[in-house]
């Protein structure tokens, strides 16, 4: 990566999913480890080079102009020799002289054999013992999962085990994002499109049921599914059957079905924003994801667990007695995910691989003060940022501090327009 974005390479390795940094000229400058083990591949092999094969068909190239965030469904150029497909999502960052990058997160559609689901779920308390036996019971069967618990839990990481435990293990385990099928992505991405079907489908695709055939299909975020198209989701369910966009014959595909939520279904279903006939066809065995203040016995384990992954390469970590005690007494709203984003970053902080508990940082979440409408103040509680998302919050803040929070000057030195300030400054919860 240049010189002058070493920040921004530092706080790669806190983000816990696949991350690919892109700089102006549409080439790959970094990805993390995270991304090197979900695509079992080097990272030299992608910094570097170009970020698409056709600069002239570039997400990327659009997202530089624009600025806004992106999601969706997206061919993966990483592996020529073997095309696929992946969930992305892209946003803009700075770095600390305001050089803009694009930052995109990708995970893959489909995961083929794999111990990895095994090797990390690691523990030995009660409450995650419970959890791993009710996972296994669930595997024995062939009824449709729901994952149920809050966010950063491993419950995509319950999903996998599940499968390779089942008797679908043999079969694809097909991850679909919820949160990003929307009303123009739904039909096409889940049950695949015949050439010409719309512009731009300029050959036949597979949709996801067809690539999980006689396998998993895991839908992350469940209640994200748009209430519109709830019904040829049971439908396809239901029948097994379904037919591609723009396609007069009938498909078949055999998958086993397993769900993820944070939300809670049954309130929605109560509200109307979700089908109560889906629900019961989706919640035959609900299994319930612990939070990890639950399994406070466990963060030696995953604590060491975590380290050992980082030290790969990098030599060993270890952690004062002081440092352990902090990471043992705070309540991890966050969860799993947020102690190994923890983790990483004191692991970069650091000197002589030495942790203290200087070190550690947890992340800021300061209450958000909105108005009801009888004028009472009301607190609630921000989407947790990223490490990377909170490098370019700080970043922003100090340029307000700078120019007294005159947006029009902020905005010039940052070379972006007034409006696309202030929708960066409502997602990182800026005033």
């Amino acid at each position: 990566m240049p010189q002058n974005a070493f920040t921004l390479e530092s706080l790669l390795e806190t983000h816990d999913l696949p991350l690919v940094i892109v700089d102006a000229g549409l080439n790959v400058v970094a990805v993390n480890r995270a991304w090197e083990l979900g695509f079992g591949a080097s990272r030299q092999s992608r910094v570097g080079k170009p970020c698409c094969p056709d600069n002239s068909d570039c997400r990327h190239r659009k997202m530089f102009r624009t600025l806004e965030s992106y999601a969706g469904v997206y061919p993966d150029y990483s592996n020529p020799e073997a095309p696929s497909s992946l969930n992305v999502r892209g946003f803009p960052l700075l770095d600390a002289d305001a050089t803009l990058y694009l930052g995109e997160v990708q995970t893959p559609l489909h995961k083929g054999p794999s111990v990895e689901s095994e090797t990390l779920m690691v523990g030995k308390s009660p409450a995650f013992t419970e959890f791993k036996t009710r996972l296994c019971q669930a595997a024995d069967t062939q009824a449709a999962v729901m994952l149920l618990g809050e966010t950063g839990t491993g419950k995509e990481l319950a999903a996998e085990f599940v499968h390779r435990n089942s008797k679908q293990a043999n079969g694809e385990f097909v991850i679909v994002d919820c949160t990003i099928l929307g009303e123009d992505l739904f039909e096409s991405e889940l049950f695949g499109h015949e050439k010409g079907a719309f512009t731009g489908a300029t050959a036949a695709k597979k949709g996801l049921f067809e690539l999980a055939d006689n396998g998993t299909l895991f839908f992350d975020e469940i209640g994200d599914l748009p209430l519109s198209q709830q019904p040829k989701l049971l439908r396809a369910l239901e029948s097994g059957q379904f037919r591609r966009v723009g396609g007069t014959t009938m498909q078949k595909a055999k998958v086993r079905v397993v769900c993820a939520t944070h939300r809670n279904l049954a309130e929605m279903v109560k509200n109307g924003r979700f089908r109560e006939d889906l629900f019961y066809r989706l919640s035959v065995f609900p299994v319930g994801t612990p939070p990890l203040r639950q399994r406070k016995q466990d963060l030696p384990i995953l604590i060491d667990h975590f380290l050992g992954q980082l030290a790969v390469g990098d030599g060993c970590y270890s952690l004062t007695q002081a440092a352990l005690v902090k990471l043992i007494q705070y309540d991890w709203p966050g969860n799993i995910r947020e102690l190994r984003n923890c983790l990483q970053l004191a692991a970069g902080l650091c000197k002589e691989h030495k942790i203290q508990d200087t070190d550690i940082h947890f992340m800021q979440r300061p209450a958000e003060i909105a108005e009801t409408g009888n004028g009472v103040a009301e607190q609630r509680e921000p989407t947790a940022l990223t490490g990377l998302a909170q490098y370019e919050a700080e970043f922003i803040g100090s340029l307000m501090k700078k120019y007294q929070g005159n947006r029009k000057l902020i905005a010039a030195e940052m070379n972006i327009s007034e409006r696309t300030l202030y929708r960066k400054l409502n997602r990182l919860h800026l005033n």
